[in-house]
């Protein structure tokens, strides 16, 4: 953009206008991952998508012409804020069969999927300097949508079985020394992104008591609870400490398709105001269209059975990446196993940079997504999220095996 002034054309310094809080905008390491990925040469482990050739066209087919023909006119035109009555009913009732007692329909959302879950518990939570408690590694989408209200991290880091609560405690004793409240904690307890692991029953448990001690409130992002394909399934934190307390975001993305952009938020209703007012100034309303989509797909039972057919396909993929890894990966590696979701997390030898030598696996025809990204001080170097979802296992097994050549020709 130019424009001239005595003939002297002079080029706006748009830095000069931006605001500090776009200044700190960092762009999504994996979203700009994947358009070097780009290529049906490279065999990308990077993406966190589910496997496309398990989507029943058909049946989104006939839920979508359904809906244009049932709900015409409304599935064209603005909704409410809150999303169409009859899937947030839905919703409602699905969660409450999960055990989630104590909700009904002022408490549910329909969100741009669950994205926009978390930029909107952001805005509605987080000035400038605030505190915000979170897993370490944690999710990137989590740390954008964060660090964007310019929040300050303080970490807790994971191991087998989750956030290790006892260091969450010694954190929570030390803030409040410091006289700071932090503003929530955020957790993905269920097949962590980037992780893998599952946050125990007793472990929440503890989460619960530790929210009410110190006064938390607490931010559950569960996207893949449902991809649940080994071992018992353990009761939601929403379940356990109630909307009180506990703030989830929810999202079709993963267990079903992310092209309906849809999610959902349950919240008590003093937080459900202020989400409803961000969310009305963030893009008015989500898709009607997508959300009468929706509403047929799940209410037909449909996405029970695409949910089944993914817990019967997955763990084969998984299987192979750990197969894989144990076969090709060099020794000093490790990672973890997960008993759902879509990812494993790899620990490469210490003296690897997992970010240095990503060119050279695009080289070689494999993709990842650097460890780092998920890291909000940025300390850590030598991890990798590996996604077993999208990918076949024979090219799962290609891809690690290449992965694995390189680390070698490293050590």
């Amino acid at each position: 953009m130019s424009s001239q002034c005595g003939g002297i054309s002079m080029s706006l310094n748009a830095e000069e206008l931006f605001s500090e809080r776009a200044l700190g905008f960092r762009p999504s390491e994996i979203r700009e991952l994947l358009k070097l990925v780009d290529s049906p040469e490279i065999i990308s482990l990077a993406g966190g998508m589910p496997d496309d050739r398990f989507f029943p066209i058909d049946r989104v087919i006939e839920a979508s012409t359904f809906a244009l023909r049932e709900y015409g006119k409304k599935a064209l035109q603005y909704g409410s804020t809150e999303g169409i009555k009859k899937l947030r009913v839905l919703l409602m009732d699905r969660m409450e069969n999960e055990g989630v007692k104590g909700i009904d329909l002022n408490n549910v959302i329909v969100s741009t999927a669950s994205q926009q879950g978390l930029s909107l518990v952001a805005q509605v939570f987080v000035n400038p300097g605030d505190t915000i408690v979170v897993e370490e590694p944690s999710y990137l989408g989590a740390i954008q949508a964060f660090g964007s209200m310019q929040a300050e991290f303080c970490t807790v880091p994971l191991d087998k079985d989750g956030m290790q609560m006892d260091i969450l405690e010694d954190r929570l004793k030390d803030l409040q020394k410091a006289h700071i409240r932090p503003k929530f904690v955020y957790t993905v307890p269920n097949f962590h992104n980037p992780a893998g692991v599952t946050m125990t029953l007793e472990r929440r448990k503890k989460l619960i008591e530790l929210a009410h001690t110190y006064d938390l409130l607490i931010i559950e992002d569960d996207p893949y609870g449902e991809i649940r394909f080994e071992g018992e399934s353990i009761p939601s934190l929403l379940a356990l400490g109630g909307k009180d307390r506990v703030v989830a975001l929810r999202t079709f993305s993963k267990i079903s398709f992310p092209g309906l952009r849809l999610g959902w938020i349950v919240a008590r209703e003093d937080i459900m105001s202020k989400i409803i007012v961000g969310k009305q100034a963030a893009d008015l309303c989500s898709p009607a269209m997508t959300q009468y989509i929706a509403y047929e797909f799940v209410s037909r039972g449909w996405l029970d059975d695409y949910v089944d057919v993914v817990r019967r396909e997955y763990p084969r993929k998984k299987n192979a990446m750990i197969s894989a890894l144990e076969r090709y990966f060099p020794a000093g590696s490790s990672w973890t196993d997960p008993q759902g979701g879509l990812f494993v997390w790899v620990k490469a030898p210490e003296s690897i940079d997992t970010a240095a030598i990503f060119r050279e696996a695009i080289n070689a025809k494999v993709a990842y997504v650097v460890g780092i990204a998920f890291y909000p001080h940025r300390d850590d170097n030598c991890h990798m999220r590996l996604n077993f979802s999208a990918v076949d296992p024979e090219h799962i097994t290609e891809g690690v095996h290449r992965l694995g050549d390189l680390l070698k020709s490293k050590i």
